[in-house]
């Protein structure tokens, strides 16, 4: 018999404490006696609302960040602005010793819808690698890039100061917090162009990225961090959305042959990811609950994960809860008392900054475990035990490896039996009918890395190259 834990936080209910009575093969395994980090929670409280506020108005006095805007002027235009969060990450590396490794990112896009003719869009990336494993890489991205009612308006003022200088103003903050600290996987900060215009930033960054053999675990794309009262009516700074697809997109006719008698659909690495965050929001971010839409974005449309959903990463959207539509994309004016127009007087600076700390402090903790295992298998049909296999790290961080499972109608995982430094375990009597499981990796403070749902669906690396 074994004490049942779940270290995910919102699913522990009184009624499924049945799940004590199972037992696994194992010799009992010394489990990591997790505590909340301190760290973790220094993270979250070094973030500052006035750091942010003075980084959106810088953003928003630029005028214009279209992507077809000015690039030679030094005051307005995108050109400006990727030059200031350069000029922002290099004085943030130098703070920290050169921590950062500051590039740019690009490509030229020509004969496109909203993009006609060459335009170079640029991206602005700063890495913080990793000490033992500098080629994991989770992310932290907005959008340099504004826009008014007509897309292809390139001159008219477009502050957008929520959409989406508060996401570029939350991965700076990001950066100058995280950088205080050194962690074993690498962390990347994106600040993205052309995403108004198609999402050309995202799409540059993904294949960059899979160019360069990254092992991406995590984007979490911020768009829109900043606004709390919605054209509901409604303000809420208590809440925020974190969008995640089901099946990847890159999916084989066989895979999903097998995921219909397996399961799964709701179990793809960025379901888990979203999962992962919304335990941290419960753990460390105060007065924030995180909604999960099981969804890749708003109902018909977009935003900068989906490129790397589209090449097989596991990535999410994390926003505001309400939004307003008179704030995004609007010429600036004022009809029938209406006011139009994404202003800085419409974000909520307490609100962006909650919402940089979640991201902070899940880019922390996924840093600072281990890698999600691999090759996870599962086995037990026709049998009254659940056996898991799975591939071990051979990195220096992990120390042992838990398992979850949950009922199949649960958004979160409810049970989970710690089972040691091994590379397989059978819960006995745990029919696996009944359940969905997954496994993570542990090290040596009992940080856990994102759940592994068996099988290729739930897999965090893939053969995408």
């Amino acid at each position: 018999m074994f004490e049942q834990k779940s270290h995910f936080l919102t699913s522990c209910k009184p009624a499924l404490l049945l799940s004590t009575l199972f037992i696994t093969t194992n010799t009992f395994a010394v489990e990591p006696d997790y505590q909340d980090q301190a760290k973790l929670h220094d993270i979250a409280a070094a973030v500052s609302p006035q750091r942010i506020e003075k980084d959106i108005q810088a953003l928003v006095d630029f005028g214009t960040r279209h992507t077809l805007s000015e690039t030679k002027s030094n005051t307005r235009g995108i050109g400006a602005a990727r030059r200031w969060i350069k000029a922002e990450f290099e004085k943030i590396s130098a703070e920290c010793g050169g921590c950062l490794e500051v590039l740019e990112v690009k490509d030229t896009i020509s004969g496109e819808k909203r993009i006609p003719s060459p335009v170079e869009v640029v991206n602005i990336i700063a890495i913080q690698r990793g000490s033992d494993e500098p080629n994991r890489m989770v992310m932290m991205s907005g959008d340099i890039d504004s826009r008014v009612s007509d897309v292809m308006d390139f001159t008219s003022d477009a502050p957008g100061a929520n959409d989406n200088a508060s996401g570029v103003a939350g991965v700076i903050e990001s950066a100058r917090v995280l950088s205080k600290y050194k962690f074993n996987g690498s962390i990347v900060y994106a600040a993205l162009s052309g995403e108004e215009q198609g999402l050309f930033g995202g799409k540059i960054l993904a294949s960059y990225a899979q160019k360069q053999g990254w092992q991406v675990h995590g984007v979490l794309n911020n768009d829109m961090i900043g606004n709390v009262t919605g054209i509901n009516g409604v303000t809420d700074n208590t809440t925020a959305r974190i969008f995640s697809e089901g099946t990847r997109v890159i999916e084989t006719k066989e895979q999903a042959h097998k995921r219909r008698f397996t399961g799964g659909e709701v179990d793809s690495a960025s379901r888990n990811l979203a999962r992962y965050i919304d335990t941290i929001a419960d753990r460390y971010i105060p007065n924030l609950d995180t909604m999960l839409v099981y969804r890749l974005d708003r109902f018909g449309r977009g935003g900068h994960h989906r490129p790397f959903n589209d090449m097989g990463y596991a990535a999410v959207r994390v926003m505001e809860t309400n939004e307003n539509y008179n704030h995004q994309h609007q010429d600036l004016r004022t009809e029938n008392g209406i006011v139009y127009g994404d202003t800085i007087d419409g974000v909520d600076f307490d609100y962006t900054a909650k919402l940089t700390s979640l991201n902070a402090v899940s880019l922390a903790s996924m840093a600072w475990a281990p890698a999600p295992p691999k090759d996870v298998e599962i086995s037990g049909a026709v049998q009254p035990s659940t056996t898991l296999k799975w591939q071990k790290n051979s990195d220096k961080t992990t120390v042992g490896y838990r398992i979850y499972w949950r009922y199949t109608s649960e958004p979160q995982w409810q049970f989970s039996r710690y089972v040691g430094d091994v590379s397989e375990a059978t819960l006995k009597n745990v029919v696996i009918d009944n359940y969905y499981f997954g496994v993570v990796a542990v090290n040596k403070d009992g940080i856990e890395s994102p759940v592994v749902f068996p099988g290729d669906v739930g897999a965090f690396e893939q053969d995408i190259n």
